[in-house]
Order: C-alpha cells, then sequence, then structure tokens
C-alpha cells in the first residue's frame, strides 16, 4: 500500500487529513527540553539504548567495537563489560534485569547484568535461520524478526517478514510485517530489486505479559497481538504527506563516502516519505514514532501512541536530535555534533490535567 500525495490546495486534501486520524488542533502538544548535562561518544550514531536503572543506559553505537554504558550521574562513558569482547554489535534491549546485546557476526545473544557485568551467551538459533531475537517477555519467550531469503536479485523482499516466539525448541509466527517497497533497477550483472530510499518499514516489540506491538507504517497506527492470539488495530494517526523532494536526495547522498556516491544516487526513491522511521516503547508502555521530517523542519515530532492504539500525545524535540528510549522519568535524546554523539536527558513531559491545559 503507498501513501498518495495530493495537492496542498485541494478540497481532497482537506479529507485526506481528516481521514488520518484525529485532528493535531485537539493533541497535546508537549516539548522535550534537554538537561545540561551531557555525554559525547566519537560515533557516527546511536540508533538504540536501554535503561539500566538511575541514570545509566546501554548505547549501541554502530562504528565501535563495542555497545557502551553511559552514565549522566558521572557524566562518563565505559565500554561494556570486561569479560567478553563485542564484535560489531547489533541491537541492545533489556528485560526485567538482564540487558541483551546481539552480535549477528558472532551468531550469539550475549546476557549481562545491569551493572555492565558478563553472564552467558546463547548461539543463534538455526529454527529462524541464525535470526537474533530483539525482545523478550516476562515468561522467558524471546522474539525475533525473521526476513525472506532475499535471494541473488533481490526479488525474495517482495514476501513479508514475520515476527517469531522461540519457545520449547519451536518457531511459532505471532506476526506478520509489511513487504519492503522494492523498485527492480538495472544493474551491469542484470535486473535487481532495491529497497526505495525513504521508504519505511514496520516496527515492532514486546511487552512482559507477551503482548506485541506492531507500528504498521503503510497504514500509520500501531495494532497490538494479544497473547490470546486476538489483535486489536489501533487508531489512524495524523499523518504529514511528505514528498522526496531533489534536497532530500541531495542531502541524502551527501552521507556516503565521495566514491560510493555515484552508486547511490542510481538507488531508487520512494515518491513520498514514510510515517515515521523508527519507533520504541517507554516505561508506560506507549509507542513513540518517530515521524519523518523535511530538510526544513526544525523540530521533530513523536507520535506517541498508548496501549490502546489511541494517541497521546505529540512530543516536540526542537533541534536536529533525535529521542531513542526512555525511562520512567526521562527520555534519552541523541543528537549529531562535531565531535561525535551527544546524549542528554530530557525529563518525561507530563499530559496536562484538563483539557484547557492542551498545548496549541
Amino acid at each position: 500500500m503507498i501513501r498518495l500525495s495530493v495537492p496542498a490546495s485541494s478540497g481532497l486534501f482537506a479529507l485526506f487529513l481528516a481521514g488520518c486520524g484525529p485532528a493535531p488542533a485537539a493533541t497535546p502538544q508537549l516539548t522535550l527540553v534537554p538537561g545540561n548535562d551531557s555525554v559525547v561518544a566519537p560515533f557516527a550514531e546511536a540508533t538504540d539504548a536501554a535503561w539500566l536503572g538511575g541514570d545509566r543506559w546501554a548505547v549501541l553505537l554502530p562504528g565501535g567495537p563495542e555497545a557502551d554504558i553511559v552514565d549522566f550521574a558521572s557524566r562518563s562513558r565505559a565500554p561494556l563489560g570486561t569479560k567478553a569482547s563485542l564484535e560489531s554489535p547489533f541491537s541492545v534491549f533489556r528485560a526485567t534485569d538482564t540487558l541483551y546485546v546481539g552480535e549477528p557476526l558472532k551468531r550469539r545473544l550475549t546476557f549481562w547484568s545491569l551493572d555492565g557485568a558478563f553472564v552467558r551467551y546463547e548461539p543463534a538459533s538455526d529454527l529462524v535461520r541464525g535470526a537474533l531475537p530483539r525482545a523478550r517477555d516476562a515468561a522467558g519467550h524471546f522474539y525475533t524478526e525473521l526476513r525472506p531469503a532475499a535471494g541473488p536479485d533481490g526479488s525474495g523482499n517482495r514476501d513479508s517478514a514475520v515476527v517469531v516466539e522461540l519457545i520449547g525448541g519451536k518457531a511459532d509466527t505471532v506476526a506478520r510485517l509489511a513487504p519492503i517497497d522494492l523498485a527492480k533497477v538495472a544493474s551491469p550483472t542484470g535486473e535487481r530489486f532495491e529497497r526505495r530510499v525513504f521508504s519505511g518499514v514496520d516496527r515492532w516489540g514486546a511487552y512482559p505479559d507477551g503482548t506485541i506491538w506492531l507500528a504498521r507504517v503503510y497504514h500509520n497506527r500501531v495494532d497490538f497481538r494479544l497473547p490470546n492470539g486476538k489483535t486489536l488495530k489501533g487508531e489512524p494517526l495524523p499523518d504529514r504527506v511528505l514528498e522526496v523532494t531533489r534536497a532530500d536526495r541531495e542531502m541524502f547522498v551527501r552521507r556516503f563516502p565521495e566514491e560510493l556516491r555515484g552508486t547511490a544516487e542510481q538507488l531508487p526513491y520512494a515518491p513520498i516519505k514514510a510515517a515515521f522511521t523508527g519507533a520504541f516503547a517507554d516505561a508506560q508502555g506507549r509507542i513513540w514514532l518517530e515521524g519523518s521530517r523535511s530538510v526544513s523542519d526544525s523540530v521533530q515530532r513523536y507520535n506517541v501512541v498508548g496501549r490502546d492504539g489511541r494517541l497521546k500525545f505529540v512530543a516536540l524535540l526542537p533541534g536536529t536530535g533525535r529521542a531513542i528510549a526512555a525511562s520512567p522519568t526521562h527520555v534519552l535524546l541523541a543528537d549529531l555534533v562535531p565531535e561525535g554523539i551527544r546524549l542528554r536527558l530530557a525529563p518525561m513531559p507530563a499530559l496536562p490535567t484538563a483539557s484547557s491545559d492542551t498545548a496549541k
């Protein structure tokens, strides 16, 4: 399913927005205000994080050999663990009192205490072709994303990925994800299928009770697969329709080393940006959807959805930073600066207690 763009001046455009969900004016808009304390890591991005308690966080910093523990109380940053070396970690998540880090190159999932001590590791399961878990519920069941075999020309990616529950030596499919938006392109070795730049993918996670939340990129809503197997469909969310412009394409190409920019220019581009580019759950179980933004935007927007599938508030983050995780009291922010990635905390915004307090 592809979202269509129509002229903003047309009546159809107004009807389109009206059908996308609650009117933005009726939704509380709350601003994230970063604190003064910060920790800078000499890497190009921070892609994931997990709260460890207090002011401590495990942060995944691609480009380095390990995940790091960041402590805002002491403004310090240290590699995770001393008894086991990590190699190109790909994922980090917390369940109850354990931190998990996935290492695809070593085909293993490592277990850590919340103090950063190595506990043990488990090898990747052949039941899911070595795909590593990305979540765990309170019953100890792991969940992973299994994508179809792409094949030499990438055509296999036209099939849907699935979320799989690993339990008792079995792998059970609990949810299906939207197929990747692909385009057929020519290459010196023949035609192949490539994902369209700026298209989106479904995001997901697991709650302690085994409920799976599913952020649906094409429908722009959050669904919930309940432990009894039933699905609760969320309400459609307010959706800014952003066309992919020449400026977007040029900015994307500039992210590559100069010798690779010619190849990047040949990639297919989606006509419309995805409704959101990332998602995570906070301690209240609310899902934060990171909205796409235009090159001229000075504020990053997040639609924050409750476990009932309804929009609770819109979080606004001025500047170029982004939110990557949350504790019960704070939101972890990451911003690219000349020295690397600057990590800061912003107090969790409080919802207004009365309609008169609703931010406009």
